[in-house]
């Protein structure tokens, strides 16, 4: 097995690599194989949230605020609190929450349904989607700078691996859900 940077796994230089040297060390009977790639990918996960945060921040916005109108611009239409919850994979509760801030920023409207009084629907304000399509292309430049790195081949190996885990992972969570 060779490195991104061409040598072999052992000469990886990243804190994963440091990581997985120590434990080798203190446990050379066990794989730690497993690390070399869960722990890149929370390592990559953790430092590409912070950076993309930043524009969140900037808009007063937290991440999770972020994602559910974005969930209400890319679906195009509007949610009920539910549906906003399977979309951010967040808790009802959580949902509840946040809601009730984008609304008395005015960013989100809610309105009931005419034939159940207990759901609501919740769609973008014209501000909402203003601010979203305002961070959106701010978002993607960084992530494009992030990956130019990478060659195009790599990045195209590198999204269908990362499907294929996440299929799996979806898969077996909604498994030991149902």
């Amino acid at each position: 097995m060779t490195a991104m940077n061409g040598g072999p796994t052992g000469t990886r230089r990243d804190t994963v690599a440091a990581v997985v040297r120590q434990w080798q060390s203190v446990h050379p009977d066990l794989d730690t194989a497993p690390m070399e790639i869960i722990g890149r990918i929370n390592r990559c996960a953790a430092l590409l949230q912070q950076a993309e945060d930043a524009p969140l921040r900037r808009a007063g916005l937290s991440r999770p605020e972020f994602d559910l109108l974005g969930a209400l611009r890319r679906t195009g239409h509007e949610l009920t609190p539910s549906e906003l919850a399977r979309e951010t994979f967040s808790s009802g509760a959580a949902v509840t929450k946040r809601l009730k801030q984008l609304t008395e920023r005015g960013l989100v409207e809610r309105r009931g349904d005419t034939r159940d009084r207990r759901v609501a629907h919740v769609r973008l304000t014209g501000t909402g989607r203003d601010l979203v399509d305002g961070i959106l292309p701010e978002q993607l430049a960084y992530e494009t700078a992030v990956l130019s790195g990478v060659n195009p081949q790599g990045q195209d190996e590198l999204a269908a691996l990362l499907s294929e885990l996440l299929g799996r992972l979806e898969g077996q969570l909604g498994a030991l859900r149902g």
